[in-house]
């Protein structure tokens, strides 16, 4: 018996490689929106930073650079600490530099260097919670002083505000106020990220996600 072709059948006239080519292109881009949205913070368009066993700095360089750095006075960012953020005395190279205070998110200030005049949140771990501080520079000297301690692996939200004379950060609504040097500046700042230490580095891979909001 004679077979009969298939009058439904659709023949492509697309060459064979750019066939090949396109349909590659299609599993990219599935696989992209598949990560984008398999994480539900990932789909508010915020950021892990982690800072590597053995390292200061943490990673995410290029958000570093393209993002942030502006005249505005005052954010507000969502900020969660996994548990890895949590260490002991034991822990550190040094047990003496358990109280050292690590930086979380902040900026420059008074048209200086970071090192010379900024304002920036800091962090310690604190037994089973971790501890939000205010850090300041000014003029190359430091202080700082305890804000509240949040719990690890929720999301917590700090805003930070420079005012005329003064400093005022927020978190989760417990607000402080500290001395601001240059009150008759309202330049361009420079923002700061996760940074370890002190003089120890990170005893184990530590991850933190910071997300900043519209205000």
């Amino acid at each position: 018996m004679k077979k009969l072709k298939d009058q439904n059948t659709i023949k492509s006239k697309m060459n064979p490689a750019i066939a090949t080519v396109v349909s590659f292109l299609w599993l990219m881009a599935s696989l992209f929106l598949l990560g984008a949205f398999s994480c539900s913070k990932r789909k508010y368009q915020g950021n892990w930073y982690t800072i590597k066993q053995g390292d200061h700095y943490s990673d995410s360089r290029i958000d570093k650079l393209y993002g942030r750095d502006n005249k505005k006075s005052n954010w507000i960012f969502e900020v969660e600490f996994e548990d890895n953020s949590l260490y002991k005395k034991t822990d550190l190279i040094n047990p003496n530099n358990y109280l050292d205070v690590n930086k979380l998110i902040g900026y420059s200030d008074c048209g200086n260097w970071h090192s010379e005049n900024s304002y920036r949140i800091g962090w310690r771990s604190n037994d089973s919670v971790v501890e939000l501080l205010a850090y300041v520079r000014e003029n190359s000297q430091f202080s700082f002083h305890t804000i509240t301690t949040i719990p690890i692996n929720e999301l917590a939200t700090i805003s930070i505000d420079y005012q005329d004379d003064k400093y005022i950060a927020c978190v989760n609504d417990i607000c402080d106020t500290t001395e601001r040097p240059c009150s008759d500046w309202s330049g361009r700042k420079y923002s700061l990220f996760p940074f370890f230490g002190g003089d120890e580095t990170a005893p184990h891979d530590i991850r933190i996600w910071i997300k900043l909001l519209d205000n």
